[in-house]
């Protein structure tokens, strides 16, 4: 599914635009060692963790995007390094849990 229709059927926050990729699969982790080791190009990254160490990782592993769940906002300095790398992050109230379960909900209408 598109990153945009993610956003639009998931009711998605968007901190910062970025290549509207395909995402296919999504990880849930926020050690950071973990994602860099089993997250997959172009997916998903569920987390809450919101340092600008989070952008590095990202990038290093070519996430499609990455949502900050739990209400998790932000710092400055991520949002600014995601926009130059290109890569979406957003937002949602829900746990990662919640939100894989509707991304599943979603994915079989």
């Amino acid at each position: 599914m598109k990153i945009t229709k993610l956003i639009e059927k998931l009711n998605l926050a968007v901190f910062n635009s970025g290549l509207d990729k395909e995402i296919e699969k999504f990880y849930i982790g926020d050690l950071l060692s973990r994602v860099m080791g089993k997250a997959e190009t172009n997916c998903g990254w569920l987390t809450i963790m919101s340092n600008v160490n989070v952008a590095a990782v990202a990038r290093l592993v070519e996430c499609g995007c990455v949502i900050l769940c739990e209400e998790v906002q932000p710092d400055e300095s991520l949002r600014e390094k995601m926009e130059s790398i290109n890569i979406y992050l957003l937002g949602t109230d829900l746990s990662a849990f919640e939100l894989a379960k509707k991304i599943v909900e979603s994915v079989n209408e």
